[in-house]
């Protein structure tokens, strides 16, 4: 992403962070990481509180390294998130949301086989998010079955994606406080800007 768009990603950052601020369940559930892939992979923001976390810097390059980016998912998630201990409770599974609008670069089905086959912390879910006409869907499809259509990179549209995000991850933290099993995030509305592409897992 590049120009307007990729500043859009940047305010929505913000605009998350904001509100999960202002929501007690949040800051008692949630704690935010961010990776992000071009040419190469990095763990920009470490996995931390509601309250610790900094917003990045984003900053728009060539290439998708996909794979290097899944590989550092994976290592973050088995070193950062806390397991049960005695006298500590572990953090809560964690929910990925993965953002590209390429293909990828590099060799990616290894290390996405990989954290979906993870032993210890399993991955409660991750969503995959293909924006504008670029995005290869059926990877994403290979890489989950929870996959997210945005048709155009609008700042608007890029805006009510992140809403969304928010919503979900508000809802989420409140059934985990509660104990509730319904943490599906298609339990929260889609905006008219996308489109669930789920793959049938029967097939």
């Amino acid at each position: 992403m590049f120009g307007s768009a990729i500043q859009a990603v940047q305010q929505g950052v913000h605009m998350i962070h904001n509100e999960l601020l202002n929501n007690p369940h949040a800051i008692e559930t949630v704690v935010l990481s961010v990776i992000t892939f071009a040419s190469s992979a990095q763990q920009i923001s470490l996995l931390s509180t509601v309250e610790d976390f900094k917003p990045p810097t984003l900053k728009a390059e060539g290439n998708t390294a996909l794979g290097a980016a899944l590989t550092l998912l994976d290592q973050a998630i088995e070193r950062e998130v806390k397991r049960n201990a005695e006298g500590r409770k572990g953090d809560y599974r964690p929910i990925v949301f993965l953002l590209t609008d390429g293909a990828p670069t590099d060799e990616w089905k290894t290390p996405a086989a990989k954290l979906k086959s993870r032993a210890g912390i399993k991955v409660n879910s991750i969503v995959a998010i293909g924006c504008g006409p670029s995005v290869n869907m059926a990877t994403l499809k290979e890489i989950t079955n929870d996959v997210i259509r945005m048709t155009e990179t609008s700042p608007d549209s890029i805006k009510q994606f992140f809403k969304w995000v928010s919503a979900s991850i508000q809802r989420t933290s409140q059934k985990m406080v509660a104990k509730a099993d319904d943490t599906n995030l298609d339990a929260v509305p889609l905006p008219s800007v996308l489109k669930w592409d789920k793959t049938d897992s029967g097939s």
